[in-house]
């Protein structure tokens, strides 16, 4: 249950701060038009017990504005720069006031959620050159890389400046494939937007349509049956594992190990094919829905707890390897100081002892689902390479006790129709960390407004902070340490 407050723009910095020192962190902020006003949205949550505070804060349409937040909290300094990119809301006081979402291109003066935004004008005159840190010094030269890549891979522009092989300083810009996908929520039914939250982030589809599902079941007031909450666990770890395994084999191969890649890539088959058998798609789509879920079957116990001593075997090979090992201890430290400051989120936090998982702290399967706490702590490579291969077994056992209790493969709680509009939140630990979808259904049971914030948003500000002072040919490997989704960001 969330509670909601109605702030003006004054007393927010205020209640801000109350929250974020009771423990709060900031989750989300989303900006709203409300057709003869603007509204700024600010979700606080915290963990044990599970408590979730909005703030609303209207606006005056003609000059909307609000006292910034960054000094109090960095992640909702870079909300506010989205907010104000999208909606045209002001953070007043920002430290950081430029463009973060509409690159230079973008025509000043338009901001394509308000419902009037219409098509956008002509693109005119570049508002830039993009004002990248400049690093001086003797030596001291810039590597550009991207923002196209070989390969299959979304585009991100990296700036290096580098004395000789360290690297001093990293620009990391993103955003060059925003989609407008929060606004292509507006004014579906629940069930037909599902297609949208399983796209988000395509390794995700799990993740982002429970999480859209949950906050649409938090606002009808919907209590989905036991049998399909647990499927909703299983199908969860079941994307964690195949992701997981993904990543350990790129990380091998990043360090020359090649074949431990080509053998994580074969588990990885094996379990996309267990995908498919247990939902009729390899990704997981189709099964979970607005009051409910629906699987063809349940996982084979036996055939996980192969695969997890497959996985625990390549693990041991990959670090018994005194090459794999010396490239992954101490490499790209994110401190555990770093990652609360910066507000990581997932295995990214984890790894560097912060204790942030949204199965234990905002637990929607109940307490037994809670994870349990790993053994790595020191924030490097290795850390976040024990953490995934940590999570695999982790996620083996859960599934094996959940098989053993689930009944009914399929049932469906129908959702109700209420006279007023309603919002709601939902939470759920994707394998890249807390996702959080919030949603407002208005009085037709129509989607009015929806935001999304996948965990990459919170974890891309850390690679540039973990990179600094190693060296350039460490990049590919810190970066695949973190996988983040440009999807999941490039909303």
């Amino acid at each position: 249950m969330t509670g909601s407050t109605i702030l003006t723009p004054g007393d927010l910095p205020a209640r801000a701060e109350a929250l974020l020192g009771e423990g709060f962190r900031v989750a989300l902020v989303a900006g709203h038009d409300d057709g003869d006003r603007l509204r700024a949205v600010y979700l606080f949550t915290a963990a044990g017990p599970d408590r979730r505070v909005e703030l609303h804060v209207p606006l005056d349409k003609a000059d909307p504005r609000v006292p910034s937040l960054a000094g109090l909290s960095f992640p909702a300094g870079r909300f506010e720069r989205e907010m104000r990119d999208l909606f045209g809301i002001v953070p007043t006081g920002h430290p950081l006031p430029r463009r973060l979402v509409r690159h230079f291109h973008w025509p000043q003066g338009w901001y394509p959620m308000l419902g009037d935004a219409g098509e956008p004008p002509s693109f005119g005159d570049v508002d830039g050159p993009y004002p990248f840190r400049a690093v001086e010094g003797d030596g001291v030269y810039e590597i550009p890389v991207g923002p196209v890549h070989a390969g299959m891979i979304e585009p991100g522009h990296f700036r290096f400046s580098v004395v000789g092989e360290t690297i001093l300083n990293l620009k990391a810009r993103l955003w060059f494939v925003h989609k407008g996908l929060e606004k292509l929520f507006h004014g579906r039914g629940p069930a037909e937007a599902i297609e949208i939250a399983e796209r988000v982030s395509g390794d995700t589809a799990v993740g982002h349509t429970l999480a859209f599902c949950l906050a649409v079941e938090d606002a009808l007031d919907v209590v989905v049956p036991d049998d399909a909450v647990r499927l909703r666990a299983i199908l969860l770890e079941l994307e964690r594992m195949y992701n997981h395994v993904t990543d350990l084999g790129a990380l091998c191969n990043d360090v020359g190990h090649g074949i431990l890649n080509v053998h994580a890539q074969r588990v990885r088959e094996r379990l996309l094919r267990i995908n498919d058998q247990v939902t009729g798609h390899r990704l997981l789509r189709g099964a979970v829905h607005p009051g409910g879920t629906r699987v063809r079957r349940l996982p084979d116990p036996d055939e996980l707890a192969v695969i997890g001593a497959d996985v625990e075997e390549i693990a041991g090979l990959a670090l018994a390897n005194a090459v794999v090992a010396d490239r992954f201890t101490g490499t790209a430290v994110l401190t555990r100081a770093q990652a609360e400051d910066l507000g990581t989120l997932g295995y990214v936090a984890r790894a560097s002892g912060v204790r942030q998982d949204a199965r234990a702290g905002h637990p929607v399967f109940g307490s037994g689902f809670a994870p349990a706490a790993h053994s790595r702590t020191d924030g490097d490579v290795l850390a976040r390479f024990m953490v995934r291969a940590e999570e695999i077994q982790a996620a083996v056992a859960l599934i094996t006790r959940l098989v053993a209790d689930t009944g009914e493969l399929g049932r469906t709680v129908a959702l109700r129709r209420f006279p007023r509009a309603r919002s709601g939140v939902g939470i759920a630990e994707g394998w890249r960390g807390t996702i959080v979808h919030r949603v407002e259904i208005d009085a037709g049971g129509r989607l009015s407004r929806v935001k999304v914030v996948d965990p990459s948003f919170f974890n891309w500000p850390a690679l540039p902070v973990a990179l600094a002072d190693t060296i350039v040919p460490d990049f590919p490997l810190t970066n695949k340490s973190f996988n983040l989704s440009y999807a999941g960001n490039d909303l």
